[in-house]
């Protein structure tokens, strides 16, 4: 196509609404998402999809087939019905594909929970979900076994009142084939999914993904994968299975490409090379602190980087520094950079680079792409709601077969998200070039990206409003050149108040996950409001930031 993006008047005559310069891919109408990725894994019976880098634990396709029926047996058997969620709180492991699969095969949904998650957290997300059942391993087991839901745990350990991971297989088997349970027909339109997201606004909610949805997104954001690409593929299963892009873009992508996923639980950087190099790795979809790692870190130099065969590195969870990305390609060479576009709310992926691995288009620099077949895009003055033409800056809409059913029993927010047109709103600012690359210039939303884990400020707020000191509290992102963005408070305390900022950080720390903590934190006298009562964030991380050092240069 010689124009890059299609213009469509379609709504109104008004109506700027931007396609992909690809053709529409088609989407199968009647599988599953575990059918849809396993399809033809017979052929690749001998081949490893998963390995785990530090214990050499592997599970060849063969064994992923196998127990992935197993365990949907054995769900199915213990009295899951359809529609029932399955909490999910596991670091990234071999069996974790499996698990999630296997929940969906049973007619179950799958939802990831965070392993690093403080259990009053966890335990918000287990009833906020309606879970049925929980899947963790030893370590992890005390957060979740005062949840009064049976419990299923993965590994060697015996625990009394939990069910044992391999004897639950064991009696899938010997559930039979002929048992009423198998009898309850899952469909693409029942939902398989239900991460958590703070969305545009502040609190967690449960994000209803269907096996249609997530089938439909990995239709488009493989739509490049030649047929010589298939079987020779490794990913590095760095990126947390419980986010969506673990789980989707990860472990569901490698599979439907028969592919090997290198599983990590946790960033060394000598186990994190030694792994890359050992195992081959060609695509590592990672977060930009470990790209400053890798240029960085004098770790590095002790490695022969030319026995990597890394073809490709995507970043999406947060944005990459220009500088920072110009120092990655002077050091690796061969290596392509790609930005992704993604958000739960859309399954995944939703915009993206090229496919290093076929000759297809690159988008530029610091753009996140371009769009992926099967989207439609528009750019809407937040304050008009009419939509832009290209290079002018609007929120984000996206309209396709990947946009969520809404959020979990939350109808007001699905109204705010999802409009009556079905476009779904980011909350982000950008806009489209003449060639069809798409730049993300700031978010309405007031999301924290640490490390690429979402911290949402409301969530803060109301846990520092709890103590008995604080009389009013501000919560916004400052940049960090490791972390890419940090919580930083400000806070009035109460007169009388005999507390120091160490302490009340301390207060926030000893209530959230590890990623969640404050930083930065601040006393100050008033939080400054606008006249609808709106926390003025932008004004008080200005202030915030003239008290910052300036940030060194990369070298």
């Amino acid at each position: 196509m010689e124009n890059p993006t299609q213009v469509q008047h379609s709504e109104d005559e008004d109506e700027h609404i931007f396609r992909s310069k690809y053709p529409p891919v088609s989407v199968p109408d009647n599988l599953t998402l575990p059918e849809f990725v396993l399809q033809d894994a017979e052929l690749y019976a001998g081949k490893v999809a998963f390995v785990e880098a530090v214990s050499g634990k592997s599970y060849t396709y063969r064994d992923v087939v196998r127990d992935t029926r197993r365990f949907a047996k054995a769900l199915r058997s213990l009295g899951l019905r359809k529609g029932h969620v399955v909490l999910v709180l596991l670091p990234n492991i071999a069996e974790y594909g499996i698990v999630a699969l296997g929940i969906m095969a049973a007619g179950g949904v799958f939802s990831g929970a965070n392993p690093a998650s403080h259990p009053s957290e966890i335990k918000k997300q287990a009833y906020a979900a309606n879970a049925k059942l929980i899947v963790t391993n030893g370590p992890n087991y005390e957060k979740v076994k005062n949840l009064e839901q049976p419990v299923v745990v993965i590994g060697e350990e015996h625990i009394e009142d939990a069910t044992n991971w391999d004897e639950l297989l064991e009696a899938g088997d010997r559930a039979g084939t002929g048992t009423r349970f198998t009898k309850e027909e899952v469909l693409q339109s029942d939902l398989c999914a239900l991460p958590f997201s703070s969305g545009t606004t502040g609190i967690s909610k449960g994000v209803m993904l269907t096996h249609r949805n997530l089938v439909a997104n990995l239709c488009s954001s493989l739509f490049s994968v030649g047929s010589e690409m298939i079987g020779e593929v490794t990913t590095l299963g760095l990126i947390p299975f419980f986010h969506i892009y673990g789980i989707t873009g990860i472990c569901c992508a490698t599979l439907r490409n028969k592919g090997k996923v290198v599983v990590m639980n946790r960033f060394d950087l000598r186990t994190f090379l030694n792994a890359l190099i050992t195992q081959e790795v060609t695509f590592a979809p990672i977060v930009p602190p470990i790209i400053l790692a890798l240029v960085k870190n004098p770790i590095v130099e002790e490695f022969d980087l030319s026995k990597l065969k890394l073809r490709a590195i995507m970043t999406a969870a947060a944005p990459l520094a220009p500088e920072l990305l110009a120092s990655f390609e002077n050091k690796f060479p061969g290596v392509q950079v790609q930005e992704a576009y993604g958000l739960t709310e859309h399954s995944c992926i939703t915009l993206t680079h090229g496919n290093p691995m076929k000759g297809h288009d690159t988008a530029k620099k610091n753009s996140v792409g371009f769009i992926l077949p099967n989207l439609e895009i528009k750019f809407i003055d937040p304050d008009t709601s009419r939509s832009l033409p290209k290079n002018t800056p609007g929120e984000l809409c996206v309209r396709s077969q990947c946009v969520m059913q809404g959020y979990y029993k939350n109808k007001e927010e699905t109204n705010r998200t999802i409009d009556k047109n079905g476009w779904l709103h980011t909350g982000d600012i950008a806009y489209i070039d003449d060639d069809g690359d798409i730049f993300i210039v700031d978010r309405i939303k007031e999301l924290i990206k640490y490390k690429g884990f979402q911290v949402a400020p409301a969530e803060l707020e109301a846990i520092l409003l709890t103590h008995s000191s604080v009389e009013d509290t501000a919560v916004v992102p400052l940049p960090d050149e490791e972390a890419g963005e940090i919580p930083a408070a400000c806070v009035v305390m109460n007169p009388n108040a005999k507390e120091n900022e160490r302490d009340i950080m301390e207060y926030v720390a000893s209530n959230v996950a590890h990623y969640k903590k404050v930083r930065v934190l601040q006393f100050v006298g008033t939080i400054p409001k606008s006249p609808s009562g709106k926390i003025m964030r932008r004004l008080l991380k200005d202030k915030m930031m003239e008290n910052m050092p300036k940030p060194p240069s990369y070298s």
